[in-house]
């Protein structure tokens, strides 16, 4: 089947299987990229948790940087 004829055949479903389909494509993206990207494997352990869940997970970088550093330097810029 082509890339087409999947698009066709999915236009086709009714709104809720689409909505399923693609948070089930969108699922599968992220697991894909996040055990590609992943350096820490304990970060691949979202399997069993809801696709929309997984949708937040990336969403909040942390930082390496000590946080009472950063306000230290944050404060004495704004006030110097």
């Amino acid at each position: 089947m082509t890339l087409q004829e999947f698009q066709a055949q999915a236009l086709r479903l009714s709104i809720g299987d689409r909505w399923r389909l693609v948070q089930s494509l969108l699922s599968s993206i992220q697991q894909e990229t996040h055990s590609i990207s992943s350096p820490n494997p304990s970060m691949n352990l979202s399997i069993d948790i809801d696709p929309w869940t997984q949708s937040l997970l990336g969403v909040i970088q942390l930082s390496t940087e000590d946080p009472t550093e950063s306000y230290t330097d944050y404060l004495e810029k704004k006030y110097k």
